[in-house]
């Protein structure tokens, strides 16, 4: 327990034979339950995963909450494997499930390729602890370390962050991509973690989902940690998937916040924004194409027009989220 909290850890794998041991060896003592989910790795990942759970508790000798008092040797490490690879959201989401069914106070994801150092753990534990937050997530783009990311990483993740704050309503957090996270059991509780999108993009549509339930997020600072481990993102089929689902966020959550609860213009905004700037485009390329007289001053004028709307939409948006981020100290 922390500080009075069961905390249950999810720590999704694929192919990491050679971090994930390590990882579960090296888990905070505070640690209750720890859920490693074998994505249907190709290598001798589910092997490691099932020789730590056997050194410690047998894995389905407690399956109701966690008694009060008492103390154990170690965090009780529950194997699960997936009998076809599902994406790191979806190993995500299914120790999400099991941690909201062992109904644990606090749950944190720990990566499976030993870049959650248990430092970092805890200083993302700790907000959602203190009931500053219902979900933290780590922050390596503060001042301090960004540059100890690769470069290809911290320019695609800032590109991700100003994208994800338009889509999510988080417009005060940064690093939406960082997997050391931490969330309340009321959080998980609030939002349909079944419908959490499976892919690389699991993070962001979370975001999303707890901006439409009104959870406050801590942004959280930590030190970028990077050793020899390889990322399995394939860019090509990445960056349309993400994109898509980052306007099908943006769509989903005005709906549902400003159209959902009650009447908001803040989408009129928008939409007109993106109408009028459009249509003016599209105008000003055909005088071009076509080599029409009249100039462009009017085709260009309602971008103006168009931009500026969506420019006001995104000020009101802000506003009305501001309160919904709190900031911890760097380290």
């Amino acid at each position: 327990m922390y500080q009075g909290n069961t905390i249950g850890a999810v720590i999704p794998a694929y192919n990491e034979e050679s971090f994930v041991g390590e990882v579960i060896e090296t888990l905070p003592s505070f640690v209750d339950r720890a859920y490693v989910v074998d994505d249907c790795s190709t290598d001798d990942t589910w092997d490691e995963i099932a020789r730590h759970a056997d050194a410690g508790i047998e894995p389905d000798a407690v399956q109701s909450p966690l008694p009060d008092g008492g103390t154990a040797a170690g965090p009780q490490v529950v194997p699960i494997q997936h009998d076809e690879n599902r994406g790191v959201g979806g190993a995500i989401k299914t120790g999400y499930q099991r941690a909201l069914a062992d109904e644990l106070d606090v749950t944190v994801v720990i990566s499976g390729d030993g870049q959650s150092e248990p430092d970092i753990v805890e200083r993302v534990l700790q907000p959602v602890v203190d009931g500053e937050a219902g979900y933290a997530k780590g922050n390596r783009l503060h001042s301090g370390d960004r540059d100890e990311m690769p470069a290809f990483r911290r320019v695609g993740n800032f590109v991700l962050t100003y994208l994800t704050k338009i889509s999510s309503g988080y417009w005060r957090t940064m690093d939406p991509q960082n997997g050391s996270t931490a969330i309340s059991h009321s959080a998980l509780s609030a939002v349909d973690i079944g419908e959490m999108y499976e892919d690389y993009g699991y993070c962001n549509h979370l975001l999303a989902m707890l901006n439409a339930e009104e959870v406050t997020v801590a942004d959280v600072p930590h030190r970028a940690v990077y050793d020899d481990e390889e990322s399995h993102i394939e860019y090509q089929t990445y960056v349309p998937k993400v994109s898509w689902l980052l306007l099908r966020n943006f769509t989903g959550r005005l709906q549902e916040t400003y159209l959902g609860r009650e009447f908001h213009p803040l989408p009129a905004f928008y939409l007109v924004g993106a109408a009028g700037s459009l249509t003016g485009l599209l105008a000003a390329a055909k005088r071009v194409f076509d080599g029409e007289d009249g100039g462009l001053v009017a085709p260009l004028a309602i971008v103006l027009v168009g931009v500026l709307s969506m420019l006001v939409a995104a000020v009101l948006d802000f506003e009305e989220n501001r309160d919904l981020t709190v900031h911890a100290e760097e380290p």
